[in-house]
């Protein structure tokens, strides 16, 4: 098993900034790819970003690309969202996920781990 926790979530001004953290423990070397979701209210839960473990490959969700970073640190176990240039539409509750079947994907069905969130809220 695979145990997640994020932090990090906030209030914040439009235009402003936010790092999310999610740490990983438990079985973390069999985690290959670990990816943020978002859920506004009364929305469907949506792909934001992945990076893969061990070789660095990244993958976007349109609507971030340029604003938001993933990134990782193996060390500590931990992957991060780096979150610039925040409008009121990224307000939602932020979700880390992890899977261990060697998959760079946005398909929040193949994620089996996930964290229990943490809520941004931008305002205008």
């Amino acid at each position: 098993q695979v145990q997640l926790v994020e932090s990090g979530g906030g209030l914040v001004q439009a235009g402003g900034s936010l790092r999310l953290s999610c740490a990983a423990s438990g079985r973390t070397l069999a985690i290959y790819t670990m990816a943020w979701f978002r859920q506004a209210p009364g929305k469907e839960r949506e792909f934001i970003a992945a990076i893969t473990w061990r070789n660095d490959r990244t993958h976007y969700t349109d609507s971030v690309k340029g604003r938001f970073t993933i990134s990782r640190d193996n060390a500590k176990n931990t992957v991060y969202l780096q979150m610039n240039s925040l409008k009121s539409e990224d307000t939602a509750d932020y979700y880390c996920a992890a899977e261990s079947h060697g998959r760079l994907t946005s398909i929040r069905e193949d994620y089996a781990y996930w964290g229990q969130g943490t809520r941004v809220t931008v305002s205008s």
